[in-house]
């Protein structure tokens, strides 16, 4: 691949991760406390925020996965180089993300669908130490962090993409 194409893929890459966090970014600072603030019942405002970031969680996994394809002949150029180098700790960075999404779409959500299904009742309406409630605490806790180190590494893999090695300019 010619350092012209990867510079174009580097280009796709950083658009996609940008575009993915702005759209996360936009539902934590913007749609999420709208939610919660103008619907009546906050057991409906988390029912239409999981919806939502659900579908922010399958975008994540596209996002990250396509901004993959910028490393893929670096990997191996890499391994005849360096034992660790720049495109070793940008892949790295990528693992994290998408073990942060593997946990967050079937580890987090699946959790906190369960008890949702499992709990007849608003999950405010339970004592504060009821075991479905600290429960779903937990696992909310989870996957709110997740989901902003997701967007974390997502600015920062955006960042970086233009300074990994392209190989030699051919004139």
């Amino acid at each position: 691949m010619s350092p012209k194409s990867i510079r174009h893929l580097d280009q796709a890459s950083s658009a996609i991760l940008l575009l993915w966090a702005g759209a996360a970014l936009g539902f934590g600072v913007f749609t999420a406390p709208v939610l919660f603030g103008a619907l009546p019942s906050r057991d409906l405002a988390g029912h239409l925020a999981g919806l939502i970031v659900q579908r922010l969680d399958w975008a994540a996994w596209a996002a990250f996965a396509l901004a993959g394809l910028s490393w893929g002949g670096r990997w191996v150029a890499e391994v005849q180089e360096d034992l660790i180098g720049p495109t070793r700790l940008w892949s790295a960075a990528l693992l994290v993300a998408l073990l942060a999404c593997l946990a967050s779409s079937f580890i987090a959500t699946p959790k906190l669908q369960e008890i949702r299904a499992r709990v007849p009742v608003p999950l405010e309406s339970r004592a504060p130490d009821q075991a479905d409630r600290v429960a779903y605490a937990k696992a909310h806790g989870l996957s709110r962090n997740l989901f902003f180190l997701r967007i974390l590494v997502a600015l920062g893999l955006a960042a970086t993409v233009g300074l990994l090695p392209r190989g030699t300019e051919e004139s």
